[in-house]
């Protein structure tokens, strides 16, 4: 087998794509398909099966990429740091949902201080769950923070924390529908409020109604913004009622600027992931912001 064809292997197996991966790779769609050709040949086995859109991988081509990508990347790894500097200086590139990321992620990452400071240069980007789990696949993050558990042996998963989430309003809407309204109506009792949510499909609150009330949410969002704190913002304006992460609203709920509408015994809640590329956790910078992510999530739950 021809070592020099391990990469642009790997680039089309996390890609899913010849055209995707030669522009990762830099090179032309032929040249990536003439190696690929190449290491089938050389195998005796189909690596990719060819399909409208992209490739998928074989059974023989995941095990290959399984045994091979981390060794890859270990050895992309010490080509970038070069021999003369110090092999634990990287850049670590991150990947996550803006708001658990900036309130969350990043100033953990940056209590990770020291005399020689925290042993990496850090570099952040916010997306989807599907986005950063992408990235991360094709080689663009080092870690991620994903609500949505990975499948595959490329990419390893470790649960970090759980995130409750709290269906708040500004207090003159709890004073509408009354103290007691949603204990003994249920969603009923919410059926003329507006909703402030961070998608047309309304993510947060079909999730909390399905969850608490048992039913389908049949209200439509009165105000879209793509931000959780932005929808907190719309809500403490008054904007109408939203489901949010109790993290990202204890102040404004201890301030009294939005309220709590329910109190179910058993709140909704989500999981985040650390997800990396299986084997890059032998990468002293990976390794490092990993363990301390986990660590600091502890006191987040």
């Amino acid at each position: 087998m021809d070592l020099a064809l391990l990469r642009p292997f790997v680039a089309v197996h996390r890609a899913g794509s010849f055209t995707r991966a030669a522009a990762l790779l830099g090179l032309s769609q032929p040249a990536v398909t003439s190696q690929i050709r190449i290491l089938e040949r050389q195998l005796g086995r189909p690596l990719f099966l060819r399909q409208a859109r992209g490739v998928t991988p074989t059974t023989i081509g995941d095990e290959l990429a399984h045994r091979a990508a981390p060794h890859l990347d270990a050895l992309v790894g010490i080509a970038e740091s070069g021999l003369g500097e110090e092999p634990s200086w990287r850049t670590l590139h991150l990947a996550g949902p803006p708001e658990f990321t900036a309130e969350r992620a990043l100033p953990a990452l940056l209590e990770l201080t020291g005399e020689d400071g925290p042993g990496f240069a850090l570099r952040a980007v916010f997306g989807t769950a599907e986005e950063v789990l992408d990235g991360l696949a094709c080689g663009h993050h080092d870690l991620a923070i994903s609500t949505a558990r990975p499948r595959g042996p490329l990419l390893t998963a470790t649960p970090l924390c759980d995130e409750e989430h709290v269906l708040v309003a500004a207090p003159r809407w709890a004073d509408r529908i009354g103290p007691d309204a949603v204990r003994l109506k249920g969603a009923q009792a919410l059926e003329d409020l507006p909703v402030v949510e961070v998608h047309e499909s309304l993510p947060f609150v079909s999730r909390y109604w399905a969850s608490v009330f048992d039913c389908r949410a049949t209200a439509t969002g009165s105000v879209i913004v793509p931000d959780l704190r932005a929808v907190l913002a719309c809500a403490v304006a008054g904007a109408g009622l939203a489901v949010l992460p109790r993290y990202l609203c204890a102040s404004a709920l201890e301030q009294g600027t939005v309220v709590a509408l329910a109190d179910p015994v058993v709140p909704p809640l989500r999981t985040y992931f650390l997800v990396v590329r299986t084997g890059t956790l032998a990468m002293p910078h990976v390794a490092r912001a990993h363990e301390w992510l986990q660590r600091s999530a502890t006191v987040w739950c």
